[in-house]
């Protein structure tokens, strides 16, 4: 009974480091989830501006006379 009981314990053990295991790599792939997400939402915000600002460059061409701009503030 004794080499049973120690190939017993020794399964149980397995199990248990299997469970913690795999709770590590729940928790890893939980992580790298929220952090696609948060990634993704930063990029759809920056695609957004993105697109905002060639609408308003679209709409109000720069010239590039210099005449057009304000003296620098030194002036």
């Amino acid at each position: 009974m004794g080499e049973l009981e120690r190939r017993m314990v020794d399964l149980e053990m397995r199990i248990a480091f299997q469970e913690q295991a795999l709770q590590e790599l729940s928790d890893a792939l939980a992580a790298a989830r929220d952090g696609e997400a948060r990634n993704s939402l930063l990029l759809h915000r920056a695609l957004e501006e993105l697109r905002q600002l060639r609408s308003a460059m679209a709409a109000s061409p720069v010239t590039g006379d210099a005449a057009s701009e304000p003296p620098p503030p030194h002036y």
